[in-house]
């Protein structure tokens, strides 16, 4: 197949704010949030954070720049470029975060076209415009990450890292006896049970979503979160137009009560769950097995997507066990990599890796406090397998 973004020729033909990459013969251009995201959406790579509606409202303080990159008349990738200014106007970030995004993976010339990619964005936002450049690509599903490792090799440097990297991705492509064979023994065992309990699945319209943020908020009361997560953009998504972007919405039941949901995204290659809550009476009925299994099924019969990333555990060790134990034999557990970061010049270098040490220690100052509050609030309570805001 192959991706165009309709309307855009003309625009490219006189815009003189085009970069062109001699690496993969990539040519780069700005487009208009609406046309960005209707046309991220038919990526292999498309991720939420790269969407103009989530970014909008997650970062409503930068400036966001949708780049497209062609190859003749083929839209190949793009990244959403964010650009952060740093305290006292000394200068400013290029931030592309999950980005540059491929639009097919499998694409013969992938990784010239990647590089041509990267490329162009040196170019454009580190050689021109004089900013640093910070690249933090995705966790690769093989042991080794061939994104990142061209960024090292092209002169990025290695900077700030999640504080709990893995990622948990689970293998969509498997029938109902290879995945619960994939299981852990436990896991499927946990599985079993919950199939007794009397719970039943449903997938819910959009329309439903005011009862996922009713469940979500009382979790996040009843347990005394700090959630420094993305929640905030969750209605806007759940309200795009564009159904191959928009979320969507699980339930489980028991005696006629919703006791857990999900919301995952489902475009692309890479499914993501995104947030899940449960109430009380989720827990010892083992709701969380028994959704997960059968979001995993209805993602293999209803999309595209051959992969399904859980996300992380932010270091809780109940939610690694449950996650490792869905991962099973045919999935992986991949680390995300650290930022990468690219200056042409010395300034932006310095202001750049100063913007970034100083975050790390608010962010870890703030990680600290977080869990004391945690621990004095409900020192006893073990953490929902299922429930984790990410």
């Amino acid at each position: 197949m192959t991706i165009t973004a309709e309307g855009t020729s003309q625009s490219m033909a006189r815009s003189g704010a085009s970069a062109h990459a001699s690496r993969g013969a990539v040519t780069m251009q700005m487009v208009s949030p609406d046309l960005w995201d209707r046309t991220i959406a038919q990526f292999d790579d498309v991720c939420q954070e790269q969407l103009y509606a989530f970014a909008k409202t997650r970062w409503p303080h930068v400036a966001h720049e949708p780049m497209l990159f062609w190859r003749g008349g083929e839209v190949v990738g793009g990244s959403l470029i964010m650009i952060q200014p740093l305290p006292l106007k000394v200068g400013a970030l290029a931030v592309s975060k999950w980005g540059p995004m491929l639009a097919k993976t499998d694409h013969p010339e992938a990784s010239a076209i990647y590089a041509g990619m990267v490329e162009a964005l040196i170019e454009d936002y580190a050689v021109k415009r004089r900013l640093m450049l910070s690249i933090l690509p995705w966790a690769s599903l093989s042991p080794f990450n061939a994104h990142y490792d061209h960024l090292i090799q092209r002169g990025f440097c290695p900077s700030s890292e999640l504080g709990f990297p893995n990622r948990y991705i689970v293998s969509l492509r498997l029938t109902d006896a290879e995945q619960r064979k994939s299981f852990a023994q436990k896991w499927r065992y946990h599985l079993n049970k919950s199939e007794k309990a009397g719970l039943s699945f449903e997938h819910a319209p959009a329309s439903r979503f005011p009862e996922f943020q009713a469940l979500y908020e009382t979790m996040l009361d009843r347990k005394k979160f700090a959630d420094h997560s993305a929640y905030e953009t969750l209605a806007s998504l759940m309200a795009t137009p564009n159904e191959t972007l928009r979320p969507e919405l699980f339930f489980v039941r028991h005696a006629g009560e919703v006791i857990a949901g999900a919301v995952i995204f489902k475009a692309g290659d890479r499914a993501v769950y995104l947030y899940g809550a449960t109430n009380d009476q989720a827990l010892p009925l083992r709701a969380g097995y028994f959704m997960h299994w059968n979001i995993i099924r209805w993602l293999r019969d209803n999309t595209r997507a051959r992969w399904y990333d859980l996300g992380g555990t932010d270091g809780f060790h109940g939610l690694h066990q449950f996650k490792k134990g869905m991962v099973g034999e045919a999935g992986v557990i991949r680390a995300v990599p650290p930022v990468a970061n690219f200056a042409a010049h010395w300034w932006p270098r310095f202001a750049g890796n100063a913007a970034f040490f100083a975050r790390d220690i608010v962010q870890n100052v703030k990680r600290d406090i977080d869990r004391l509050r945690s621990d004095r609030a409900k020192p006893d309570q073990k953490r929902d397998d299922a429930d984790s805001p990410e």
